[in-house]
């Protein structure tokens, strides 16, 4: 069973598909504009009011752009402590 959808981009629509494993297809103009190449992590995001799904990609700039942002909110103690209490379970 094939699935599709529109998306808008600089003003066209573009059609894409998804496959019977849930797989999408992100049409090249988009791969390109975003800098998305083979094994680029994509960061999976659910808006429930909007009903929409958000691809980020996790590219170099990305990360980039994400230094110094939670600097000093101990992130990395509280990540730590997450990951304890989940082995515990």
């Amino acid at each position: 069973m094939v699935m599709s959808y529109f998306q808008y981009l600089d003003g066209i629509f573009m059609d894409s598909y998804m496959t019977v494993k849930g797989q999408i297809v992100i049409p090249s103009k988009i791969r390109r504009k975003f800098g998305i190449k083979e094994g680029t992590r994509v960061q999976v995001e659910v808006d429930e009011q909007a009903h929409r799904i958000i691809l980020t990609p996790v590219t170099r700039d990305y990360i980039q752009n994400l230094r110094g942002r939670y600097k000093g909110k101990r992130l990395l103690t509280a990540l730590a402590a997450e990951k304890k209490r989940e082995r515990e379970l």
